[in-house]
């Protein structure tokens, strides 16, 4: 998918020549030089690794580095209650017999900018911000001896971004190559299911904002005079880590696996990255 984006940014600046207008058609103040407000449509896609699972805090120390295990006998031993595995996405039965896969959809976004020409040369220099909105979700589950299924799924609900861009506009500056990238506040909303209806589950900071980063690139053309098309790829990066499922008695009994070590357990993925892959396509008017 990345080949075919590259390939859409060759076309497109392979393009531009051949779109240009006559250079009386410009804008007063020059291609890419001054305010612009804009919007993407994009195909947003998951990129976490969540074969690794679950981390357990079997004993609430705020330290998910345990193991939880059975509760021991004569034969068998003690053993990992997770032996059985986990897998990236959601879980199709209470046995690990495969996942269905993440759910990747579309996004949208509103921003607004300002472009400077640097010394009046090919040379871009920008500045944004962006309010955007993703419906795509990560998954990732894992399988207990029990049998029994357990599943988490998180998505970025929505994030406010500040980039800054840096770009060259070759030719007669229609056209305009650009990396981009800079911080974000998005809020990130959990999910929680299992088989499993012994113990008590309680979601915790399942709606929680937190910061992130993000880098990208594109490609910009102007179509008239003060509107212009977009192509760009966007990959943004998000620390998930205050997110956790409790785990309680509920009916189970005190050699309930999850109880052995202190009454409780507390769960979330073992990759505390969110991490988002955004192929977009946009419209801005210029000013």
């Amino acid at each position: 998918m990345k080949f075919l984006y590259t390939s859409a940014l060759i076309a497109l600046a392979a393009a531009a020549p051949a779109a240009a207008q006559d250079d009386g058609d410009a804008p007063a103040n020059g291609y890419f030089n001054g305010f612009y407000v804009g919007g993407t449509f994009a195909l947003d896609a998951t990129a976490n690794d969540d074969n690794g699972g679950f981390a357990f805090d079997t004993n609430r120390d705020g330290n998910f580095d345990n193991t939880v295990l059975t509760a021991p006998t004569a034969n068998p031993p003690s053993v990992n209650a997770f032996s059985p595995g986990s897998c990236g996405g959601t879980a199709l039965g209470r046995t690990n017999t495969g996942c269905g896969d993440d759910k990747d959809s579309y996004g949208y976004a509103i921003r607004a900018g300002y472009d400077t020409r640097v010394g009046g040369g090919p040379f871009v220099a920008g500045l944004l911000v962006e309010a955007a909105k993703s419906e795509s979700v990560d998954y990732v589950s894992a399988f207990s001896t029990t049998p029994a299924s357990y599943t988490i799924g998180r998505q970025l609900d929505h994030n406010f971004a500040l980039r800054g861009r840096l770009g060259v506009s070759p030719g007669d500056g229609r056209g305009l190559f650009y990396v981009t990238g800079g911080v974000a506040y998005g809020r990130i909303d959990h999910s929680f299911g299992t088989t499993n209806t012994a113990n008590s589950f309680t979601e915790n900071n399942d709606e929680e904002y937190q910061l992130g980063g993000q880098v990208g690139g594109g490609a910009e053309l102007y179509f008239m005079p003060n509107a212009s098309i977009t192509l760009e790829y966007l990959y943004s990066n998000f620390d998930d880590n205050d997110y956790f499922v409790g785990v309680g008695p509920g009916t189970a009994p005190a050699t309930n696996p999850f109880l052995l070590n202190g009454g409780g357990t507390n769960l979330r993925p073992a990759n505390t990255d969110l991490n988002l892959h955004s192929f977009r396509v946009g419209l801005n008017l210029r000013f």
